[in-house]
C-alpha cells in the first residue's frame, strides 16, 4: 500500500515537471522566434575608396654635361635646394677657351682691316665693294666669336628651375663627356600622385563629372599611417586602359609647399565622394548565399519573402543599396536566422533611425 502511495506521488512529481519544461519550452520558442523589423532609409553618405599610389615631381629631370672637359667646381650638394639659374657644375673647357680666344683674335683684326679699307676709301684709293668685303669679313668673324662663346658657356651647368639635387654621380677633377648625367633636379613644389582606378569605377567617375556632382575630396596617407595635410585634386587621366589588368591611370596633383614629400615616395590615395539621397541598410539586416546578398521583406500579411539586393557600396556598420528594395518596405532587422521564406511572422517594428543608431553598439 505504502509502495502504491509513493508511486502515484513520484507520477504526479513528474507530471509536474513535464509541464513546466514544456512551458519553459513554449517561452523559449516564443522568445526564439521574436523578429524586430525595420524599414531602408535615405540619407547622405560619405564612400571612401582607396589606392595604392606612387608620388612623382612633376618635374624631374637628369642634369647631363652639354661639352666634354674636366669637372673643375661642383657648386652643390645633395639635397640642396637650387633656385632657377644657381649655377651647380663649372666644367674645365679643353679646347673652347683658347677658340674663343682665337676667334676674338680674328674679329679683332678684321675689325682694323675694315677701319683701314675705309680711310683708303675715303682717299679714293679703294672702291667701295672693298669696304663691303672687309665688313663682311668682320661680321663672319663676330659670328665665330660668338658661336665659341657658346660653346664655352655650355661648361657652366645653371639649374632651370627651383628644386633639389639628388645625388652626384660624379667627383671633382673626373673627365666628362657630352651628355654625362652629373645629378638629377626635382621640382617638388608640385607632386604628381599616379594610381590605378578600375574600369567601373572610371565610368562612374566620368558619369559624375557629366552630371556635375559635388567634387570628390581627394586626401593621400603617407607610409607611416599619417594623413598628408594638404588635399589634391584629379589632375589628368590616361589615354588608354591597362588590358591585362582592366585599369587606368589616374593622376592627382598635391601642393607640396613644406617640401615633405619626396620623388618616388609611396601611399595611399583616399577619394572622398557623398552620395547625395543614398538608400542604406544595416549590413546585419541581410545574409550571405553563393556570393549573392538577400534580405527578408515583410509583406502587409506578415509573410516574408527573400530578396536578392545589389550592394553599391560597403561601409562599416552599414551597406548602401543599389537595387532591390525601397524606402518605405519592411526589412527583417534581427532574427533573419529564424524566419523561412513563406512564413508568417509576428514582429516588433523599429524605426530606421533608431536602427541605424543602434547598429554601431550592436556591431560591438
Amino acid at each position: 500500500m505504502k509502495t502504491s502511495k509513493t508511486l502515484v506521488h513520484s507520477f504526479a512529481l513528474l507530471s509536474l515537471s513535464l509541464a513546466a519544461c514544456q512551458t519553459h519550452k513554449e517561452h523559449a520558442v516564443l522568445e526564439h522566434h521574436k523578429i524586430v523589423a525595420s524599414s531602408p532609409t535615405i540619407r547622405d553618405v560619405v564612400v571612401t575608396q582607396q589606392y595604392v599610389c606612387q608620388i612623382r615631381s612633376h618635374r624631374h629631370i637628369k642634369v647631363c654635361a652639354l661639352e666634354n672637359g674636366y669637372l673643375g667646381e661642383i657648386l652643390v650638394k645633395e639635397g640642396q635646394a637650387v633656385n632657377k639659374n644657381d649655377l651647380m657644375f663649372r666644367i674645365v673647357p679643353t679646347l673652347h677657351q683658347a677658340r674663343l680666344d682665337a676667334e676674338l683674335a680674328e674679329a679683332k683684326l678684321a675689325e682694323l682691316e675694315l677701319n683701314n679699307t675705309k680711310r683708303l676709301f675715303a682717299d679714293k684709293v679703294v672702291s667701295q665693294n672693298e669696304v663691303a668685303i672687309f665688313q663682311a669679313k668682320l661680321d663672319k668673324a663676330k659670328a665665330k666669336a660668338k658661336l665659341a662663346d657658346a660653346e664655352l658657356n655650355f661648361t657652366l651647368i645653371k639649374a632651370p628651375f627651383d628644386g633639389i639635387v639628388d645625388r652626384l654621380q660624379q667627383q671633382l677633377g673626373s673627365l666628362i663627356k657630352e651628355r654625362e648625367e652629373l645629378t638629377t633636379l626635382s621640382d617638388n613644389s608640385v607632386m604628381w600622385v599616379y594610381f590605378n582606378v578600375p574600369e567601373a569605377r572610371y565610368l562612374e567617375y566620368m558619369a559624375e563629372q557629366r552630371q556635375e556632382k559635388e567634387r570628390e575630396i581627394i586626401e593621400m596617407l603617407l607610409a607611416n599611417g599619417s594623413k598628408f595635410p594638404h588635399p589634391g585634386k584629379i589632375g589628368a587621366i590616361e589615354a588608354e586602359f591597362n588590358n591585362e589588368t582592366g585599369n587606368i591611370s589616374f593622376r592627382a596633383d598635391f601642393p607640396n609647399p613644406d617640401r615633405l614629400l619626396r620623388h618616388g615616395q609611396t601611399g595611399n590615395v583616399l577619394i572622398h565622394r557623398t552620395l547625395k539621397n543614398a538608400v542604406v541598410i544595416p549590413q546585419r539586416a541581410t545574409f550571405e548565399i553563393l556570393d549573392k546578398r538577400f534580405v527578408f521583406v515583410v509583406d502587409e500579411d506578415h509573410v516574408v519573402h527573400q530578396r536578392e539586393i545589389v550592394i553599391q557600396n560597403e561601409m562599416d556598420d552599414i551597406f548602401v543599396i543599389k537595387s532591390g528594395l525601397k524606402v518605405g518596405e519592411k526589412i527583417v532587422l534581427e532574427g533573419v536566422r529564424q524566419v523561412h521564406d513563406g512564413e508568417k511572422v509576428e514582429y516588433e517594428y523599429r524605426k530606421p533611425e533608431e536602427a541605424m543608431a543602434n547598429q554601431k553598439h550592436h556591431a560591438e
